[in-house]
């Protein structure tokens, strides 16, 4: 039986656990700031579709792979025995990783934007978090203005509660997630995240 870091034969069906370990490294990459928002969800998407091991080899071929096609970062557990493809972070920054999440029920947009911005060149972990909690609520306050708006065509007074439940519950589940040093993301598409980490 191949084990999951394992490269798959090039003209051999793949199961699901082979797209899943492909998107584990992609996750892994993206975090670690190898792959902007577009190029993540590009490879994402080709990823799930792949039906022979060679479509997904130029998929991980630029990420550092060893010749087995085991990422060259997960050689061995990471100190933090975070695991789940996120970047390794220290418990500090998975507090303040966590503050840019529940910041938003005090400060919102202005707490994960004050962190994006300085963890730059300090922490990827805070600043990718940050980053996500930054593109939700500015998700959150656009769909709440759009649905005002037009809240009497009713339809819109639907999404107004979605968006009022979620802008309640997520980014406590974000910053439980970011506490325990998870890659968490917002349940929302990409194209919905207006900010980008170049």
């Amino acid at each position: 039986m191949r084990r999951p870091w394992e490269r798959p034969q090039p003209q051999i069906r793949l199961t699901h656990a082979d797209r899943d370990a492909v998107t584990e490294i992609l996750r892994e990459a993206y975090g670690k700031g190898q792959l902007d928002e577009d190029e993540f969800e590009e490879r994402l998407d080709q990823a799930m579709r792949a039906k022979f091991g060679a479509d997904l080899e130029p998929l991980t071929l630029d990420l550092g792979l060893t010749p087995q096609g085991r990422p060259a970062t997960s050689a061995k557990p990471a100190a933090t025995g975070t695991g789940g493809g996120a970047p390794e972070s220290t418990a500090v920054e998975r507090v303040v990783a966590g503050v840019a999440h529940a910041g938003n029920y005090f400060f919102p947009v202005i707490a994960p934007l004050v962190l994006f911005l300085g963890a730059a060149n300090i922490s990827p972990y805070v600043r990718r978090q940050a980053l996500e909690s930054l593109n939700f609520q500015l998700a959150c306050i656009i769909g709440s203005i759009l649905s005002l708006v037009a809240i009497w065509l009713v339809i819109p007074a639907f999404f107004l509660i979605a968006i009022v439940v979620g802008w309640a519950v997520l980014p406590a589940i974000g910053t439980v997630a970011a506490l325990v040093g998870k890659d968490w993301r917002y349940p929302m598409p990409g194209r919905f995240r207006l900010v980008k980490d170049d």
